[in-house]
């Protein structure tokens, strides 16, 4: 190795006035940075000031970060700063060295820097998840680089036990000129190199420290560096090679650098609460912390300026929860509440840190409730922000999260399956990225969140009561099979993050494998939300249709008929269980009860056409073209996919039966595609309306486009809508659909696959509900913006049990009582016809059948009910009077 010492002699008094400079600016800059790791202190998690990709491959170790796996693209971003591309000066160092002592200096990788990290959707968190910088570092063969490798530059023998890598960047006009170091122990210079030129633009962004394992691929086309894709992969899904490495005493100094210390994230990363029938529970999630950090998490709340400890609880040491639950919650204002917790920061000192939010007090005063509805919520657009801050102009009362609150892709680096603990710390790197987006949404007002197919690393779910699939089976063959594909340990693990929050479950028994459930009722400002499981208890088709050839949920026998042979005895929906749950909510109006919704992972109908050839897999839908304006494609067929809750037919009527006699509205997910129908048992119409919302973002863009188009549809509407029968000959009626259609903005993958949100209006005084579909590129806030074609729509509450009356009851008039519970049940089979909350005095009660009824009314089960029996229905709507009052 050679040096210039002509050359060298300059950089060292230029790097010493630099240092003096910086190290006195240090005491006043609070931009500025060092590194701080505690001694003595072991966790996966680094802390709040940093983001590692992916998180269980790095490690806190007795004062540094470890890189504890090697692969493709390791690097930890630190959250707190960036580096701006005005006139000035930035200096980046780190001091590293090997964790292994038997590294390949032929293998291909290398250490160090990504400077100007930034990612595709301009928030600094997708930059930390996704983005890109200019690599800068020394080559696993020692060459130092900056963006690319020159062959020609000294070289010396890598991997080292210790090295301190500097880098200084000074910005002129609009260009950058970078100086580069590697120093020994002592402090002396290993290797140098410039580089002049560089257009400004470059360090514009975050910083990050890398261990990269494989080729590093220089500048394309004259676009940002990127990283080889080996083997065809994406950067950084591959663990290979030995490229492991600690890293300390990270700093950033410099008139370019610029602070945002609100970006810490941790340890109290997010939170989600429900509020009902004076119960309140709250989980909150947190990162994996060490055995020496805190192991309890405290609930205060505010009073008289004061915080007061409420309650505490222990963290569940697998989850990383914690979950609080308060009886008697009678709080009648907003009520301020924090999270406090306690981390070591040295092996003798701890700090606490806190989380605050606002419990909202219960709506009773507001005529109109709002809820918001989601599903879907891959990575693609992460952190949503456009479509958060669209949400909270909103100002929704209630978060409905139907499900797929994460993929399997989500953040990169794929899935591991085969370690308990890393299978859980992989699930919670993806759990985060959905608190990161929606925590500041969730953290004052009551969030629903269940889990659907994707959340426990399914592409699709029978869950079959809980049983284990056969261990020997694969993929979709181990879905078709029914079951868990993955140990009930974990599958439990999901279920806590997402679902300890929600109220206590109806009857919480567990399933097979001691697997729990949480199907129950919420009950908030007079809205009973009955919130089910529909993906846990049902059955898999393939083991009751062995004729159809079932693979992946789609029957391979084209000779099979869905309509006619599908509906076989047996077969399981939402099971017994949950119809019994569901038949005692629609009759219970407790509680100032005044709506009923229903709340599910999809809807009970499969609104989906593919071209006729095509209609026997999904697999073909990420390759369908999108459609522009105006466009129809001509040979499109409604499909029958067992995934959906169109099938099993008859408990699918039998649960429509169930729910329409608490003229229930039904919010659902999963579909991809946005729909408003009404749903059909004996004749379209007679049932309750659905509302599937749109996906968040959408890989899999599904469409409605029936090449017959619907009876009955209303002038001027597409020929999409109408009266159908879905592929399983289940009824339906659509009102609305949300196709996928070609919309001109940028990315394409975002933003041309129907793609949002939904929002619901609930009318206390009139029972009108309003249902609003929403693409996430709108600003709400802004005069005349449009939502998706054939939205808004308005319904009232009668609607959703719409099945032709044959005889009439008298005409009610009550006195004493305002909004009382009515119920009608038919004598002769001793059986409930409906309950509702009527909102007016007066009520005219309509039966299917003639035959001899009985009323109660008043507050049912209670000293304000009044019993009225032997009533004989009539075929004249005007025959009779009766007065009751209270």
């Amino acid at each position: 190795m050679q040096l210039n010492v002509k050359k060298y002699i300059r950089i060292t008094l230029i790097f010493t006035l630099v240092n003096i400079s910086t190290n006195c600016s240090k005491k006043v800059n609070s931009s500025y940075f060092t590194s701080s790791f505690p001694q003595n202190i072991t966790r996966t998690w680094v802390g709040p000031e940093y983001w590692a990709n992916p998180l269980q491959d790095w490690q806190l170790n007795n004062g540094r970060i470890e890189c504890i796996v090697s692969g493709g693209d390791r690097n930890v971003v630190l959250l707190t700063r960036e580096i701006t591309n005005d006139q000035g000066e930035f200096e980046l160092s780190v001091e590293f060295g090997k964790l292994d002592d038997h590294i390949n200096s032929k293998e291909q990788g290398w250490v160090g820097f990504k400077v100007g990290v930034h990612g595709e959707f301009s928030d600094y968190r997708d930059s930390a998840v996704r983005g890109e910088g200019l690599p800068v570092g020394i080559t696993t063969n020692g060459r130092l680089f900056i963006g690319e490798i020159d062959s020609s530059l000294s070289s010396l023998n890598f991997p080292l036990e210790y090295g301190k890598l500097q880098l200084h960047g000074k910005v002129t006009g609009d260009k950058v000129k970078f100086d580069l170091k590697l120093f020994d122990k002592k402090g002396q210079i290993l290797l140098a190199i410039e580089k002049e030129s560089i257009d400004a633009g470059w360090i514009s962004g975050m910083i990050a420290i890398v261990a990269h394992s494989g080729e590093l691929l220089e500048k394309v086309n004259g676009k940002r560096p990127v990283f080889h894709r080996t083997w065809r992969l994406k950067p950084g899904t591959l663990r290979h090679g030995n490229i492991r490495f600690w890293f300390n005493n990270l700093q950033l100094t410099g008139s370019l650098v610029k602070s945002y210390p609100q970006r810490s994230f941790g340890p109290l990363l997010f939170s989600q609460y429900t509020l009902s029938k004076g119960i309140f529970k709250l989980s909150v999630q947190l990162p994996p912390i060490g055995e020496q950090d805190g192991k309890e998490v405290l609930f205060q709340i505010k009073e008289n300026d004061n915080w007061k400890t409420l309650t505490q609880a222990k963290i569940d040491t697998l989850s990383r929860t914690a979950m609080f639950r308060v009886e008697n919650w009678e709080y009648k204002k907003d009520l301020p509440y924090r999270l406090s917790y306690s981390l070591k920061i040295n092996n003798n000192e701890s700090k606490d840190y806190y989380r605050e939010g606002i419990i909202r007090k219960e709506p009773w005063d507001k005529d109109e409730i709002i809820v918001a509805g989601f599903t879907g919520n891959n990575d693609v657009g992460f952190p949503n922000s456009e479509l958060t801050n669209a949400v909270a102009y909103h100002n929704p009362d209630v978060l409905f999260f139907s499900g797929d609150q994460i993929y399997e892709g989500v953040g990169g680096y794929a899935v591991q399956t085969n370690n308990l603990e890393k299978m859980t710390l992989d699930y919670l790197r993806k759990w985060f990225l959905f608190g990161w987006a929606y925590g500041d949404l969730m953290r004052d007002r009551p969030t629903i969140t269940i889990t659907d197919d994707h959340d426990v690393y399914h592409g699709n779910i029978w869950g079959a009561n809980g049983i284990a699939t056969p261990q020997e089976l694969r993929g979709s063959n181990a879905q078709d099979a029914g079951g868990y594909k993955y140990s009930a340990e974990w599958v439990k693990v999901v279920e806590r993050t997402q679902t300890s929050h929600l109220p206590d479950p109806y009857d919480p028994t567990p399933i097979e494998q001691n697997i729990g459930v949480y199907y129950c009722d919420m009950n908030y400002a007079g809205i009973s939300f009955a919130i089910i499981e529909d993906r846990k208890f049902k059955s898999a088709p393939k083991l009751l249709l062995p004729q159809a050839k079932i693979n992946n949920g789609w029957a391979q026998n084209r000779k099979f008929n869905a309509v006619k042979n599908g509906d076989v005895s047996g077969a399981v929906l939402l099971g017994k269980r949950q119809e019994e749950f569901l038949d005692h909510w629609a009759s219970d109006w407790s509680n100032k009860t005044w709506m009923k919704v229903l709340l599910s992972q999809t809807i009970f109908a499969n609104v989906a056409t593919l071209p006729e050839k095509d209609a026997f897999s999904d697999a073909i839908v990420p390759k369908l073209r999108i459609m522009k304006q105006g466009d129809y494609p001509p040979d499109d067929v409604p499909v029958s996919d067992f995934d959906s809750n169109g099938w099993p037919q008859t408990p699918r009527n039998r649960t429509l039966k169930i729910i329409r006699k608490a003229f229930a509205f039904h919010i659902a997910g999963d579909q991809h595609l946005g729909s408003t129908i009404q749903y059909g048992v004996e004749n379209w119409n007679d049932a309750g309306f659905a509302f599937c919302v749109p996906a968040i973002s959408n890989l899999w863009p599904r469409r409605w486009f029936p090449a017959s188009g619907g009876l009955n549809r209303k002038v001027k509407l597409p020929k999409y809508t109408g009266d159908f029968k879905d592929g399983f000959g289940n009824l339906m009626t659509v009102h609305a659909v949300s196709n996928p259609f070609y919309s001109g903005k940028k990315p394409s993958k975002l933003y041309d696959r129907a793609t949002g949100y939904g929002i619901i209006k609930f009318s206390r005084k009139s029972r009108n509900i309003k249902i609003e579909c929403w693409p996430r590129w709108v600003d709400p806030s802004k005069e005349d913006v449009k939502q998706y074609p054939g939205w808004p729509i308005t319904i009232n509450q009668i609607d959703n049990f719409n099945r032709k009356p044959a005889a009439y009851l008298p005409n009610l008039t009550i006195k004493g009582m305002n909004n009382p519970i009515l119920q009608i049940i038919n004598e002769n089979k001793n059986e409930i016809v409906y309950t509702l909350r009527i909102k007016d005095k007066t009520f005219k009660p309509y039966v299917f059948e003639k035959g001899t009824y009985t009323i109660r009314i008043g507050e049912l089960g209670t000293k304000k009910e009044k019993i009225v029996k032997g009533i004989i229905a009539s075929e004249n709507k005007n025959d009779g009077d009766m007065n009751i009052s209270f």
